[in-house]
């Protein structure tokens, strides 16, 4: 509070300092002192320099500074000093008209918070970014029925129906994040290297079987959440072989969710209406290299 006759001392505990006003009618009797007459901390330190006819005195110290004390509690720092007023005799140097006094003085700080007024700027990595790579990512893969809203109860399907593709991952504490699908191949066994063998999805996230003439395969845009992945793939069958149970096995990954997508991190869709490639998210650049296949 201001520094007034009613509040002659007045504190402002700053980031690295601290500033005393002291209004000049001490005792509010209208009997001025002198700033010769006040000291602050067992230090003695002198005020600022000032004009006679002002009427209050200003001491600046920094928190360390006057012979001041540290005392440490479980939530504060207290950083302690006090303010000393010593008359001198005027005049009659026998008598004094003023007691000498002291005000304790006290500056806390939180102890659990920032207290500077600048963004403190890690250069460590985030403590919830090394717990998450601690832990482990549960991801997966179902077939959903055609609304999306529930896991479709039957894998069989007619040709020329669509298979709805749904990728997930649990997110639990980590940060969060974004999912993508790597690759996926269509095999006829669950060895994804076994022969024949034809990719639905590859290089880094593009949908390559959308991009034959009598598909409609595509990456569902916009996702209904970020560690959420859907996409279409019309039914098909292995040629010259009567099997009729394929297995599709994917490659999926994240990305923290505030990293933009690129061309390793990416969902792309082939649009025959443009005949271009579009992410799902990001700039359309990043789908370039689906029509080369010089993606990383």
């Amino acid at each position: 509070q201001a520094a007034a006759p009613l509040h002659p001392v007045a504190v402002q505990c700053q980031e690295a300092q601290v500033m005393v006003t002291v209004h000049k009618d001490l005792f509010g009797t209208g009997r001025l002192v002198r700033a010769a007459e006040l000291s602050l901390g067992s230090a003695g330190c002198r005020p600022l320099a000032q004009r006679d006819a002002e009427s209050t005195v200003t001491f600046v110290a920094g928190l360390h500074e006057c012979g001041s004390t540290l005392q440490m509690t479980p939530d504060s720092f207290i950083y302690k000093t006090s303010l000393s007023y010593k008359p001198t005799p005027s005049g009659n140097l026998v008598i004094v008209r003023t007691n000498p006094a002291v005000v304790p003085i006290e500056c806390h700080y939180p102890r659990k918070s920032n207290v500077s007024s600048n963004a403190i700027q890690p250069t460590w990595s985030p403590v919830h970014s090394t717990f998450s790579a601690e832990e482990k990512l549960m991801f997966s893969l179902r077939l959903m029925n055609d609304d999306w809203s529930s896991e479709r109860l039957s894998n069989g399907f007619q040709l020329g129906e669509s298979l709805h593709l749904q990728a997930d991952v649990a997110a639990g504490n980590h940060i969060p994040l974004r999912l993508f699908v790597d690759d996926c191949v269509a095999t006829l066994s669950p060895d994804r290297n076994s022969s024949p063998r034809y990719a639905l999805v590859d290089l880094s996230g593009c949908l390559v079987d959308g991009r034959l003439d009598d598909t409609t395969s595509a990456f569902i845009s916009p996702r209904p959440r970020q560690e959420t992945l859907q996409f279409m793939v019309d039914a098909f069958r292995f040629a010259g072989d009567e099997r009729n149970l394929i297995y599709i096995i994917c490659h999926l990954k994240v990305s923290p969710a505030d990293q933009a997508p690129n061309p390793l991190n990416k969902a792309c869709s082939f649009n025959k209406a443009s005949s271009l490639w579009a992410p799902v998210e990001g700039t359309g650049d990043i789908c370039s290299c689906c029509e080369t296949g010089n993606c990383p």
